[in-house]
């Protein structure tokens, strides 16, 4: 779906202009979104495999709840949205808890830069992973898994065939904030 976002200066301030997600991924656009990792007090973390018809990293096990920031859009709340959307999960904003943001460019192809201000939240999952229902089209399959695993899979890259590459030093800041919560 193409929707409007916000554009971001290199140091991502908003610049007071927005256009067309397609356009910002086609010029390379700075644009914010969201990052929610769920994860569960006895330790694991909610992973998702994209969907197979995403523009970008399809079938590869990603991010909890990842989504763009519409124009003009909350952060938390738009992190609220997301949530809701692709795991069927109703949280408020006193449930998130902001944990940074991250930069992150990707080159896709020539006519496709994704340039990205991630808004990353953790979340405490307090219900069943079968209670979650996914949105088929943005989400292929759910897991949970311990999260020492998670780490062992995304801190050296072990596994870089299995999860989007956002990097080693994303990957071990998420695992440090959440092993600080449970």
């Amino acid at each position: 779906m193409d929707e409007y976002v916000d554009i971001l200066d290199e140091q991502g301030n908003p610049t007071g202009q927005s256009c067309l997600k397609s356009e910002a991924h086609r010029k390379g656009l700075l644009h914010p979104t969201i990052h929610v990792w769920l994860y569960t007090k006895d330790g694991r973390v909610l992973i998702q495999q994209r969907g197979k018809h995403k523009d970008t990293h399809p079938l590869l096990w990603d991010v909890s709840v990842a989504g763009h920031v519409a124009a003009g859009e909350n952060i938390s709340l738009a992190a609220v949205r997301e949530v809701e959307e692709e795991v069927g999960l109703h949280i408020t904003q006193k449930d998130l808890e902001p944990i940074g943001t991250f930069k992150a460019v990707h080159k896709i192809s020539e006519d496709f830069i994704d340039a990205e201000l991630h808004h990353i939240f953790l979340c405490e999952l307090k219900i069943p992973l079968g209670a979650l229902i996914k949105q088929d089209s943005e989400v292929d399959d759910l897991a949970l898994i311990p999260l020492f695993k998670f780490a062992e899979e995304t801190w050296g890259l072990a596994n870089v065939a299995k999860y989007v590459p956002h990097g080693p030093t994303y990957y071990k800041n998420i695992v440090k904030e959440i092993k600080n919560r449970i």
